[in-house]
């Protein structure tokens, strides 16, 4: 539904018609969807700003151009990337599309298994986790339920980390939506894989515990680092894990 949103091919029937239903309830969500991509694109080119060179994409999704890999060796050329992704397709799709065997791998994983991807990461001997790396939780956390701890899913990530290393996160907000739009959206992902979990922007701050939110904080993902009116339905921040 996400490549259906941003006009990409990679998509089913069940997608296209499951995504209408959504864009009827809440038309925004087609602005916010791109809004999300141009955020991701931000984020990594700040990150890697920061001297960050070695990422990880987590809940990656279908290949969409630019990628991770693309944006950040525009600043650092030897940049590295590992894309997790637990959909089969997803992963054949990246592994066609993005794995070029020089710094770039693909990990089908489930996010919801941390300790379980960390081991997949480090047997392709991608990332150096003595080394800053680049955490990427874009547009994934909100299909991870409460009782599956998304708190605690980041917190075991971020324990691996090397200090200087950068959080990058957007999730669905319910703060400023229309209950009712908001109602219909969640009830069309109940047919899906997985149910969306709209959060209030103080649960989102809180997946950010451990590390330091950079400047402007969280924000509405339309406008973090960028200019344009804000859209409903998301927040974004990326944050850095100090020294102590």
């Amino acid at each position: 539904m996400y490549d259906y949103a941003l006009g990409g091919k990679d998509n089913y029937a069940v997608d296209r018609e499951t995504a209408e239903r959504i864009f009827a309830a809440f038309p925004a969500l087609r602005e916010l969807v791109v809004a999300n991509r141009d955020f991701l694109t931000r984020a990594v080119r700040f990150v890697a700003e920061q001297g960050v060179r070695q990422f990880v994409d987590l809940g990656a999704g279908i290949p969409t151009s630019p990628n991770v890999h693309e944006i950040a060796r525009e600043v650092h050329p030897d940049a590295r990337v590992v894309y997790v992704d637990h959909d089969p397709i997803v992963a054949a799709h990246s592994r066609a599309l993005r794995a070029d065997g020089g710094g770039v791998a693909v990990v089908e994983a489930d996010i919801r298994e941390p300790d379980a991807v960390l081991s997949r990461i480090e047997d392709k001997g991608v990332i150096d986790f003595a080394e800053p790396v680049g955490l990427l939780f874009i547009d994934v956390l909100h299909f991870v339920t409460d009782e599956q701890d998304p708190a605690g899913i980041v917190a075991r990530f971020r324990d691996r980390l090397a200090p200087g290393s950068h959080l990058a996160l957007s999730a669905a907000c319910s703060d400023g939506v229309d209950p009712e739009s908001a109602e219909k959206v969640t009830a069309a992902y109940k047919n899906a894989t997985t149910p969306l979990v709209p959060r209030t922007g103080a649960e989102i701050e809180h997946f950010f515990q451990g590390f330091e939110l950079v400047s402007p904080g969280l924000a509405n993902m339309a406008v973090w680092r960028a200019d344009g009116p804000e859209i409903p339905g998301g927040l974004a921040g990326v944050a850095r894990k100090p020294a102590s």
